[in-house]
């Protein structure tokens, strides 16, 4: 055993079920499922095999695992994350500032006041000294500045605290306060709305001795030998497969192999051309039209079934569009793919416009395009190429941590791949303003209505405050500000 802190990177850690990864790195031997809730807010355990990435702090499941340490100390994502959360609430926003100026010439206006009711009942009114002294002593004590100046930097403490928590890391607080006028969401397509890799999608045959199921398992099977993106992806679909014997690959083709004394190749539509099988089918047509990926099963030398794919798309992300929509919010979708792609992907999320075949050093001009409408544009994304637009966008959301360009650029970065988590920092910044208001028309009112009274004004009617009373009036102002700030933990995000 060593102390964390002497942990270099390189260094292998057996992390056993139960314990805490002490860093951030990446397994080389083992499965298990990992309990990030810390860092996501997310409860459900994560999924981890040989080559993942586990962050220090979050808790190891079921199995053991090893892991090559690649970041420490000050590097981790969690140290980040404190950084991040640190800088945030130290960062002051336009209302901070507004509030921390009305504390300050409130403080100003009670020490004159409070010599001005001195003057009216001493000199004016000619009472005795110790009764106007004592009139102004109280104007002086219930005068609160502390509820004005506190009115936004509680609700800053709890709204940090709530986003951090859930995943919700905020880098800029002057933005994460615009973002409550946001009136238009332009999504980055991959990695966002989609899940950026392969997933199959269709499912056809083309003979009355194969259904779906066996068609994908033969053809799983068969791709579990080859190391291509498509043939991963299908390979991942079937966890209980047939053995393939004599596997061959053919490079831009296909592949091929011998499943229980069958022929089985999966080929590409090229390829289905150069073996001269004729093809004319309206569901791949309709496939076609689509944009996706298609590719042909042949079992001994006949045609028996199509499979197609394409980037899968979140399940998160139809939920987000029309949560978004709710909030009088137009989602808008960005991508390079074709025309085709985007409206396929674009009509199954819900959203109605999109910029399609979009270069990467273009997207920041579609950014500029959105905001001449007289519209306030977030813009969300999670690569490289994305960083430009993240920073021309009135508020730039980096999704599931993005790059280390992305990140830096962003306003608000979400931890997790969850579009969902958008909708959740629109709604937390809308409810964390309005607590900010609500907290600063109270300091107001409660100034406007104490100061007169402690002044003496319902003094004819025999009413008249002390110092002591004007002192716990004083400390109700301020703990009712600070009540009003937690209440912002029970608005649901």
């Amino acid at each position: 055993d060593v102390p964390i802190e002497e942990l270099k990177i390189g260094d292998r850690v057996i992390v056993k079920p139960g314990e805490k990864f002490p860093a951030d790195g990446i397994i080389i031997e083992g499965d298990t499922s990992v309990n990030e809730s810390m860092l996501t807010g997310e409860s459900k355990p994560v999924s981890k095999t040989k080559t993942d990435k586990v962050i220090g702090g979050s808790i190891n499941g079921e199995g053991s695992v090893i892991v090559v340490v690649n970041k420490t100390g000050e590097d981790t994502f969690l140290a980040g994350v404190i950084k991040l959360v640190e800088e945030a609430q130290g960062s002051k926003s336009r209302t901070q500032d507004l509030a921390n100026r009305a504390a300050f010439w409130l403080t100003i206006i009670a020490i004159s006041l409070g010599t001005i009711t001195f003057i009216i009942w001493f000199v004016l009114i000619n009472r005795d000294f110790a009764f106007s002294l004592e009139r102004t002593v109280t104007v002086m004590v219930i005068t609160c500045p502390h509820a004005l100046g506190l009115a936004v930097p509680l609700v800053v403490a709890v709204s940090t605290s709530i986003s951090a928590r859930n995943g919700l890391l905020i880098r800029d607080r002057a933005a994460f306060e615009r973002a409550r006028n946001i009136n238009a969401i332009i999504f980055d397509k991959t990695g966002t709305l989609t899940r950026g890799e392969f997933g199959v999608t269709d499912l056809i045959t083309f003979s009355k001795d194969i259904n779906d199921k066996e068609l994908l398992k033969y053809a799983a099977s068969l791709e579990s030998n080859s190391s291509h993106p498509i043939a991963k992806a299908i390979a991942g679909q079937v966890k209980d497969k047939f053995q393939v014997k004599n596997f061959k690959s053919i490079t831009g083709k296909g592949t091929v192999g011998i499943i229980n004394e069958k022929r089985i190749e999966i080929i590409s539509p090229n390829y289905l051309q150069e073996k001269n099988i004729n093809l004319d089918d309206a569901r791949i047509d309709k496939l076609y039209t689509q944009g996706k990926t298609i590719v042909f099963v042949l079992i001994d030398n006949k045609l028996a079934g199509a499979i197609a794919l394409a980037d899968t798309i979140r399940d998160e992300s139809r939920k987000a569009v029309q949560k978004l929509k709710e909030m009088n919010i137009k989602p808008i979708m960005l991508t390079g793919d074709n025309n085709q792609v985007a409206r396929w992907v674009a009509d199954e999320v819900g959203i109605e416009e999109y910029f399609a075949q979009v270069l990467p050093e273009d997207k920041s001009k579609k950014i500029i395009e959105v905001q001449l409408r007289g519209m306030v544009v977030a813009m969300t994304g999670d690569g490289v190429n994305d960083a430009p637009a993240l920073a021309q966008a009135d508020v730039g959301i980096a999704v599931g941590a993005g790059t280390d360009v992305a990140v830096e650029t962003a306003d608000v970065i979400l931890v997790r791949s969850n579009p969902e988590d958008i909708v959740s920092i629109l709604t937390l910044s809308r409810a964390t303003y309005w607590k900010m208001i609500q907290n600063l028309i109270w300091a107001t009112g409660y100034n406007a209505f104490a100061i007169p009274l402690a002044a003496g004004v319902l003094y004819p009617l025999g009413i008249i405050l002390s110092p002591a009373i004007g002192a716990v009036l004083m400390s109700l102002s301020t703990i009712i500000v600070a009540i009003n700030a937690r209440f912002l933990r029970i608005i649901k995000h």
